[in-house]
């Protein structure tokens, strides 16, 4: 293709990627309108005009044994992109996070001499510090979004630019000046996966009724990121109203796409550990967050990364260096200690205060250099175009 209409793609297989590569493909086109974008996404990228030949939407999962349960439709998806791009012959390919497949995709594209661009730094710095030198062999530019990044990849020969974190940008440009927070209203964010809220949501509706029972003028809203979530998410709730009749006077409704103004309105959550955690924390919304995960792939997971779990597993708090949103994991996710919990950080709760003080801290880390983040990762995406 020529330069003037260069072929890029754009490779995101879960919620939070399919939202940066929606914007960063907006920015592409915008910088280059002559592009054609095409790649693997959900329903964000399919709105801003990328053509989706992989649909992501439910191929999101964490640990050994749900992917494994995917293991055939993940080869296959695989081996046709391969066989897309020996004949398509991108110019470039940004691929985002995603590193159990993206590594292997990047390895068969450097090999069809296809250049990578990576966005959002796998947490090498947690676990598997192996990939280090094989993102670096594979990949030709590594765009992290957190400024600490940037010394964690020295030495590693890859080109790295720290672009900025675009959450910076897409909850200034999501915040409403008019909202308000109703010191009542709790969040309730049991994931974007069926994995998650398989796992949580009978948990976090058992903390929602004790809640209810200790502050009956709370009222909840459990808010989810796409259709097949949401209905999952309703039968649910149905099945647990139906076991748990004192359910019937807790005022909680179910919604799904109206993260950004519950954000807002909230005044504090409850969320699955991912992305939207550090959302939370840039828009000014305390939580408190809980993960499970398949017993065998926690076990495995105890064995192979002991450090995260001697220190913390959500971002803000691995950020921050520092347990600021109290976390909990596995058989630590118990109704009665994620409500206790819940309390501290409510309005007047004993450690509202301090973690109003941490998140303000954390947009402060994270602003410098965040305002152009989107333009930022498409300008350095299109720069890798060999003229």
């Amino acid at each position: 293709m020529s330069q003037e209409k260069p072929l890029i793609w754009i490779m995101s297989g879960e919620s939070s990627g399919d939202l940066y590569g929606a914007r960063i493909a907006r920015e592409v086109m915008k910088q280059c309108p002559g592009a054609t974008v095409r790649g693997m996404g959900g329903p964000r990228m399919r709105e801003a005009g990328v053509d989706i030949f992989v649909d992501s939407s439910e191929l999101g999962v964490v640990g050994v044994i749900e992917v494994l349960e995917k293991i055939g439709t993940f080869i296959r998806i695989f081996f046709d992109c391969i066989e897309l791009a020996k004949k398509e012959r991108p110019d470039v390919v940004m691929v985002i996070d995603n590193p159990g497949f993206n590594i292997r995709l990047a390895k068969q594209l450097w090999k069809l001499g296809i250049p990578v661009v990576w966005f959002v730094s796998p947490q090498v710095w947690v676990w598997r510090k192996s990939n280090i030198p094989r993102i670096a062999k594979y990949c030709r530019k590594l765009i992290v979004i957190f400024p600490f990044e940037e010394e964690v990849w020295a030495g590693s020969g890859l080109e790295t630019h720290f672009g900025g974190h675009p959450l910076i940008e897409i909850i200034r440009e999501r915040t409403d000046p008019s909202l308000k927070r109703d010191p009542n209203h709790i969040l309730i964010l049991p994931g974007s996966r069926g994995s998650e809220t398989s796992r949580l949501l009978v948990p976090f509706l058992k903390t929602v009724l004790i809640l209810h029972q200790r502050h009956p003028e709370l009222y909840f809203t459990i808010s989810l990121p796409r259709e097949k979530t949401y209905r999952d998410v309703m039968a649910g709730v149905d099945d647990f109203m139906r076991k748990h009749p004192e359910m019937t006077d807790v005022k909680l409704e179910v919604k799904c796409g109206d993260t950004p103004r519950a954000v807002q309105v909230c005044t504090a959550g409850l969320a699955a550990s991912g992305t939207v955690t550090v959302e939370c924390a840039i828009a000014g919304l305390p939580l408190v967050v809980a993960y499970r995960l398949n017993y065998i792939t926690f076990i495995l997971a105890i064995l192979v990364i002991r450090k995260l779990f001697r220190n913390a597993f959500t971002m803000v708090d691995i950020i921050l260096n520092k347990k600021s949103f109290e976390e909990f994991l596995q058989f630590q996710v118990r109704p009665a200690v994620l409500a206790d919990a819940m309390e501290r950080i409510l309005p007047g709760g004993s450690r509202r205060a301090e973690v109003e003080r941490d998140m303000e801290e954390l947009r402060r880390m994270l602003a410098p250099g965040s305002e152009n983040a989107t333009a930022n990762a498409a300008r350095y995406l299109l720069s890798t175009i060999e003229h």
